[in-house]
C-alpha cells in the first residue's frame, strides 16, 4: 500500500480549469459566493483535477513495481477508472491518497487493479479503483460507424439521426501540460520537446466532456446560480492505443448523451434521481478514444437529504 500527502493551492484550480474549459463557478474563487445554498465556503478542487492525480500516481507506482511489462504483454490497452465523489476538497487543505496494492485476475480476463481513496481532515473525498483490461469496462457496446461526417456537423448541434451532442475541440500541448502541472502531476513524465517525447495523459481528453456538458446546459438555458449540480461519480475507459497517436492540434469530437432521470437510477441509499450523461471522444475515422459516464445530482437535493437524515 502507498500513501501519500499533497495540498491544492487556488493557483492549481485556475490552471486546472483554464486548460480545460471549464467554467462551473464552483471553481471560481469570486463566483462561488453567487451559487445559491453553496456549503462549500469556497471554491473546490475540480474532480478531473483528482482524478488525474490518481493517473499520474499509479503511473509512478506501475514503474516502481515492474507492471507496465505485464500490461504490454498481454495487450490490457483499456485504462478504467470507477471513481465516486463523496465529499468536495478545498485548496489549502491536505490530503492523503492511498493505493491499495495491485491485485491480478485471471477470471473471467486478465485484469489488473488498484483500489484508490482520498481523505482530508478525517473526511472520505473520493473512493475507486483503476484496472487495466483488454476490453473497456463502461459503455464497451457504443459503435459510432454510422455517424455522418462530423467535420460538416455544426459544433454545439444535436447530430442528425441521434441523440448526441457534438462538441469539437482541439488538443494542445499547452494545455495538457497545465492541467497535469495544476493536477501536482510532473508534466516532463509526459513531454520533453528536446527528446521529442509527446505522450497525451489518459485523464486530459476526458476532462473536457465536463466542459462540454457545461455548454450544452448553457445552450438550454440551464441557471448555474440557482440549479447548481454536482458530480457523484465518473466511469471512465481510455484506449490507451489510441492515446498513444495524439499528437498537439490534433481535433476531438465529444458526443454527449444524456439519460432521462428516472426513479430507478438514483444516487445510492436515497431518493435522489441521477442526471446520467455517456461522453465519447472520437478521432479520426469515428475512433473512440474515451467512455465516459458522469453521474451528477443537484446540490439542492443532496443538502435537502442531508437535512432530513439530521431530522431522523
Amino acid at each position: 500500500m502507498k500513501i501519500q500527502s499533497f495540498t491544492f493551492d487556488q493557483i492549481h484550480i485556475e490552471v486546472a480549469r483554464n486548460a480545460s474549459d471549464d467554467f462551473n463557478l464552483f471553481h471560481d474563487k469570486h463566483k462561488w459566493l453567487q451559487i445559491n445554498h453553496n456549503p462549500f465556503k469556497g471554491p473546490i478542487v475540480l474532480g478531473y483535477q483528482l482524478n488525474t492525480l490518481v493517473e499520474y500516481q499509479i503511473r509512478l507506482y506501475r514503474t516502481a513495481n515492474y507492471e507496465n511489462q505485464i500490461i504490454s504483454e498481454n495487450n490490457l490497452r483499456f485504462s478504467n477508472y470507477q471513481i465516486t465523489f463523496v465529499n468536495a476538497l478545498r485548496p489549502s487543505c491536505s490530503f492523503q491518497l492511498e493505493i491499495k496494492k495491485t491485485l491480478i485476475k485471471t477470471i473471467p480476463h486478465l485484469t489488473l487493479g488498484n483500489r484508490v481513496a482520498i481523505k482530508s481532515e478525517g473526511k472520505t473525498i473520493l473512493l475507486g479503483f483503476k484496472k487495466e483490461t483488454q476490453a473497456p469496462l463502461f459503455l464497451g457496446n457504443a459503435t459510432f460507424n454510422k455517424l455522418p461526417n462530423l467535420n460538416v456537423i455544426p459544433d454545439k448541434t444535436i447530430i442528425p439521426g441521434t441523440d448526441y451532442f457534438l462538441k469539437r475541440k482541439f488538443l494542445h500541448n499547452g494545455n495538457a501540460k497545465n492541467f497535469l502541472s495544476g493536477s501536482l502531476a510532473e508534466q516532463s513524465d509526459y513531454f520533453d520537446e528536446l527528446n521529442h517525447i509527446e505522450d497525451y495523459p489518459e485523464i486530459f481528453p476526458c476532462s473536457l466532456a465536463s466542459g462540454a456538458l457545461l455548454e450544452k446546459a448553457q445552450l438550454e438555458n440551464h441557471d448555474f446560480k440557482r440549479n447548481p449540480m454536482v458530480y457523484t461519480s465518473h466511469e471512465i475507459s481510455v484506449d490507451r492505443q489510441h492515446l498513444k497517436r495524439l499528437k498537439n492540434d490534433d481535433k476531438l469530437y465529444i458526443l454527449v448523451k444524456q439519460h432521462p432521470e428516472t426513479c430507478t437510477n438514483t444516487l445510492n441509499q436515497t431518493n435522489i434521481m441521477l442526471r446520467t450523461y455517456d461522453c465519447y471522444g472520437l478521432m479520426h475515422n469515428h475512433d473512440v478514444l474515451f467512455r465516459v459516464r458522469m453521474n451528477l445530482v443537484p446540490l439542492e437535493e443532496i443538502l435537502k437529504n442531508l437535512k432530513d437524515k439530521k431530522k431522523i
